[in-house]
């Protein structure tokens, strides 16, 4: 856990660094983060925005800019990510991920480390990705997920991203835990899908940790809990 700041000053502007909990949205952390600090600093307003969300299902580092502090969140936006996810090989879900049921399995037997490893190097550099439908993606002023979840059919068009790096962490049939470095807009429930076709078997998320953020790690970052009922107003000033 990392140490609390001799001194805050949230107004002019702070970065914050946070381990965001499971089933936990990005717009949940922030409000919370926000509601607690105007009521800490007894204030009516402060400006408090996240520099990349995560999904409900997905856990790790998110940054939360307060402040003046909110102008360089863009350039946070930017920054290389790194992610450490497991997969499960021979069945595949509409939502890439365990936020729905699995629709098909198949047939993972011929699935080995050497053939991973040969799929893997296929995905890295610049590749064309088309989004989850179960994504925040607007299409005509509407959310995809808002089309998925209502059982319309929608076709997003791919998006050029850059994956620098991936490592096979554990083989472990049906599932493989992966670590992967990669640039912005990347969604690594569509990257499990891809690989899962790749392989000829389908796969899906099981699990999903953002790790890093440029420079910043998840092993600097705070509970939000911990963090809100640590900090006194003598820190905040």
């Amino acid at each position: 856990m990392p140490e609390f700041k001799n001194k805050y000053d949230f107004p002019a502007g702070e970065v914050l660094l946070f381990d965001k909990d499971l089933n936990w949205t990005s717009f949940d952390l922030v409000n919370k983060v926000r509601y607690e600090l105007c009521q800490k600093l007894g204030i009516k307003k402060l400006k408090v925005g996240h520099a990349g969300t995560l999904d409900p299902l997905a856990t790790g580092l998110m940054i939360l800019c307060t402040g003046k502090s909110t102008k360089n969140i863009e350039e946070i936006q930017y920054q290389e990510k790194e992610y450490l996810t497991t997969l499960k090989l021979g069945a595949t879900t509409p939502s890439f991920d365990l936020e729905t049921e699995e629709d098909s399995t198949a047939d993972y037997s011929h699935v080995t480390q050497e053939l991973l490893n040969k799929v893997l190097e296929t995905f890295v550099g610049e590749i064309d990705q088309v989004p989850p439908i179960f994504s925040a993606v607007k299409v005509k002023g509407k959310r995809a997920f808002d089309y998925a979840r209502s059982g319309k059919e929608l076709e997003l068009q791919p998006k050029k991203i850059v994956i620098k790096e991936i490592k096979t962490e554990q083989f472990d049939l049906p599932y493989i835990k992966l670590r992967i470095t990669c640039g912005k807009g990347t969604y690594i429930r569509a990257l499990a899908r891809d690989i899962g076709a790749a392989l000829n078997c389908g796969a899906y998320l099981t699990a999903l940790t953002r790790t890093r953020i440029g420079d910043f790690g998840l092993d600097d970052a705070f509970n939000v809990n911990y963090f809100l009922e640590n900090l006194t107003l003598d820190e905040s000033k």
